[in-house]
């Protein structure tokens, strides 16, 4: 029989703050829950017109569309950008998780490229974005491991683009070779890994190996199986390794962890709002 969620809850705050470290783990689901979601009405509202040209279904999907141009592309990234990692603030779940852990000795590992834990008042420092930022872009082809801010052009590109198209002579072009440059978004071979991002996963390391030695809180939060090798099987990993690591795993459609871990963890299939409020 599942366990209640009032006792669930109950152990999980007991071990929240009895933790000496909280390893944070983000995924997709945490942003949707946040209120970044990829489809439906916040989709069908701000890209009616690419639905209507193009046949998009979702924003996820319309990321790897095979635009002929890179007008057209980058019509449709400048927006997107925008949409995700500009215009909105803090949202009220990313800062309600902060309240959660900020007292206490944490790190974040995240695959989210919405930058949603800066706003939120993570130090820059505790916080490892493996898999890029969409507020920069760099060489398509990866010629050097430089990254370029995007903001002023991005916000230029969605005010000048007419048709599905910008300008084009706002496309961005790489300083160094020349060729088209891209958005910093773990998608392929060529995906820039510049100094701060080897420092952050040199923090993340080190935190991870002072971590499992003592009584630490995983919490992983809407992490599923799209790139689970980066958050969910190491958190399994360090969970089934480490005596006094405890996994509290947020997810909607696979919060069950592994067999051997079944007794370290403490699963919520529930609305993720509500549940950190309450551990809150």
């Amino acid at each position: 029989m599942k366990e209640s969620l009032q006792a669930r809850l109950a152990r999980a705050k007991a071990l929240l703050e009895g933790a000496e470290c909280i390893l944070i783990g983000g995924g997709a689901g945490l942003s949707a829950a946040a209120g970044l979601t990829y489809s439906g009405e916040r989709f069908t509202t701000n890209f009616a017109d690419f639905i209507d040209k193009y046949g998009m279904t979702d924003m996820y999907s319309a990321g790897f569309y095979p635009f002929k141009t890179q007008e057209e592309k980058w019509a449709y990234w400048s927006r997107h950008i925008n949409l995700n990692r500009f215009l909105p603030p803090a949202l009220p779940l990313y800062k309600s998780l902060f309240e959660l852990v900020k007292d206490k000795e944490y790190f974040v590992i995240t695959t989210n490229v919405d930058h949603q834990f800066y706003k939120a008042g993570f130090a820059p420092e505790r916080i490892f974005a493996v898999q890029g930022d969409y507020g920069k872009i760099q060489c398509a082809k990866g010629c050097h491991d430089r990254l370029y801010d995007d903001r002023s052009l991005v916000r230029q590109m969605v005010s000048e683009q007419k048709d599905c198209h910008i300008p084009a002579d706002l496309v961005p072009k790489c300083p160094v070779c020349g060729r088209d440059m891209e958005v910093n978004i773990r998608k392929d071979m060529y995906f820039v890994q510049d100094a701060d991002w080897y420092r952050a996963a040199e923090r993340y390391e080190a935190f991870c190996e002072d971590a499992c030695q003592g009584k630490t809180v995983l919490l992983e939060l809407g992490v599923g199986f799209n790139t689970p090798t980066i958050i969910r099987f190491p958190f399994e990993r360090m969970t089934y390794r480490g005596e006094g690591v405890r996994l509290i795993r947020c997810n909607a459609e696979y919060p069950e962890p592994i067999e051997e871990n079944a007794r370290k963890t403490i699963s919520f299939d529930e609305d993720m709002t509500a549940v950190l409020q309450a551990l809150r």
